[in-house]
């Protein structure tokens, strides 16, 4: 049995029940609670999917956190100034063309975190930029479609491709055996650094689109979206079964990861503890996914 990939089921079972048994009574279980904790966590979910590509690559990315908060502004900015279209550009070429500067650069993501948390300050000198288009709004966030959320839809859309393209075909494939040894793919005629600027443009494209969705959920964009997602999607990832030194990882399992992560968040605040209280457990789960990746790559 695969200990790694199992693992993500059992803990998100054994983390539903958990909650549903003592916090019954206190709106858990309810309808709209479940369904908020999908809404708060598909912008992480979009975020794990590319995140699944680049570690399955053996390549990582650290500065998605502060592309969110680049591309919601640059969306925010220019649709002050022009139509929806504009800004839905604006904010995914943000995304897309950091994640495309990564993939030049390859190893420095942890400097261009703080780049590009510098440069969201500094768009709006720290102020809160209000989108008012009721289109974008209702498309990327507070609409629905036969009474579906749209973030639920977003959710679906993304998990469903993310799949796809991971599972079924040749640049999945790719990606894999780039992971996996990367000398070999490229004796077998892969182009390992396309390969890899491919995967760090992904990751910065779907931070582009979770600021796209941060931005239409709540109405605005500010230079604080994004910041605490840095653990929360590494975790959803590495718990979700994503080899942490490439060559495996799960597009369901970054799914399953990123709600139980939401889940936990969810019920903690149910029980009355604080934002340091939820950290330490984020950082525990981390720690046990990492223990059990090590384990299977020394099996």
């Amino acid at each position: 049995m695969d200990l790694q990939r199992s693992v993500i089921y059992f803990g998100f079972l054994a983390i539903f029940l958990f909650f549903a048994f003592t916090l019954h009574n206190d709106g858990f279980l309810t309808s709209r609670n479940l369904t908020n904790i999908v809404l708060q966590t598909t912008p992480a979910t979009i975020m794990a999917i590319g995140l699944v590509f680049a570690l399955s690559a053996g390549e990582i990315d650290l500065s998605f956190g502060s592309v969110v908060a680049v591309s919601a502004l640059a969306a925010a900015v220019a649709m002050q100034n022009g139509p929806m279209i504009l800004g839905v550009a604006a904010g995914l070429g943000a995304g897309i063309l950091i994640g495309a500067f990564n993939g030049v650069l390859v190893v420095v993501t942890l400097a261009t975190m703080g780049l590009f948390a510098g440069i969201a300050r500094s768009m709006t000198d720290l102020r809160s930029i209000p989108v008012l288009n009721q289109t974008f709004t209702g498309f990327f966030g507070s609409g629905q479609l036969f009474g579906v959320p749209s973030l639920v839809i977003w959710t679906v859309i993304a998990v469903v491709i993310g799949h796809i393209v991971y599972r079924d075909t040749r640049f999945g494939a790719h990606v894999l055996a780039v992971g996996d040894n990367a000398r070999a793919a490229q004796v077998s005629g892969i182009k390992v650094p396309r390969v890899r600027l491919m995967v760090l443009t992904l990751c910065g494209a779907t931070a582009g689109l979770a600021g796209l969705l941060y931005a239409g959920r709540i109405q605005a964009a500010k230079y604080t979206l994004g910041e605490t997602d840095l653990m929360t999607v590494i975790a959803a990832v590495i718990v979700g079964g994503t080899a942490l030194n490439g060559g495996k990882g799960s597009i369901i399992g970054a799914l399953l990861g990123s709600l139980m992560m939401g889940m936990l968040n969810n019920g903690l605040i149910l029980m009355g503890l604080q934002v340091s209280d939820q950290m330490i457990v984020r950082g525990l789960i981390i720690l046990l996914a990492v223990a059990v990746s090590l384990r299977e790559i020394r099996r």
